[in-house]
């Protein structure tokens, strides 16, 4: 395996103001258990075990339970997540995997009816930046669990 470079190290300004970016997410119109969901899905996605690994750590601490974590991955089938859940879950899915004729029209309706407009731009900005984040840490190949304690999340009883 090939050594990557530590992208923090070379543009730290540039990590800074990313860090700081993702800070506003938690005083944003979009409640934690929906912030989770969305971290856990595009990084199953987009094949981001670091992210993957935080992200069910934090959803851990933040009293997700177990059954709902497993099932992310099969929320369409799965009976555990309500409309409001699901229409994130899709708009995090059409955002990571955007289709060559774009985003359609009946999946912007179904997720325009669960959240107002502030609330769909918001969710849009956190899309966009667990996508952003699952790009580096796959581009860069950050081992899983590598920052837990650094992050906070190493009580989460995952190990």
């Amino acid at each position: 395996m090939t050594d990557r470079i530590d992208y923090q190290k070379q543009s730290p300004e540039l990590f800074k103001k990313f860090l700081d970016f993702n800070m506003v997410f938690g005083n944003c119109a979009i409640e934690e258990t929906i912030r989770d969901l969305v971290d856990i899905r595009a990084s199953q996605l987009n094949g981001c075990a670091f992210c993957l690994d935080m992200h069910v750590k934090s959803a851990t601490i933040h009293g997700e339970r177990p059954l709902r974590l497993h099932h992310v991955a099969i929320w369409r089938e799965s009976t555990l997540f309500s409309q409001r859940e699901r229409a994130a879950l899709a708009w995090t899915e059409i955002l990571t995997q955007i289709p060559a004729k774009g985003v359609p029209d009946e999946v912007y309706d179904r997720v325009r009816q669960e959240f107002s407009e502030k609330e769909l731009s918001d969710l849009t900005f956190l899309v966009m930046s667990i996508n952003a984040w699952n790009r580096v840490n796959v581009a860069f190949q950050i081992t899983p669990g590598s920052y837990d304690k650094a992050f906070g999340i190493d009580g989460s009883g995952l190990a």
